[in-house]
């Protein structure tokens, strides 16, 4: 596992990562907005495992790069 950075909620991603994580990113970021749910405290941190980043949002949220090369969006539980 490589440590990545963090960033806070709506800001600009790393432009290490690949446009279609950002498009994922963005997309759980307007559903929260739209839910009203103040996250103005958040961030997201971004880790690589086997070269992969794995974003994960302060409220559980992961946004990732599969094996396959899919994204996915895991909600917390």
């Amino acid at each position: 596992m490589q440590l990545g950075t963090r960033w806070t909620f709506g800001a600009t991603p790393p432009e290490r990562l690949a446009e279609s994580i950002v498009e994922a990113i963005r997309k759980v970021e307007n559903v929260i907005t739209t839910l009203g749910v103040d996250a103005s405290a958040w961030r997201w941190t971004v880790t690589y495992l086997e070269g992969r980043p794995i974003c994960e949002l302060d409220d559980g949220t992961l946004v990732e790069i599969n094996a396959a090369g899919a994204v996915t969006i895991t909600d917390p539980a």
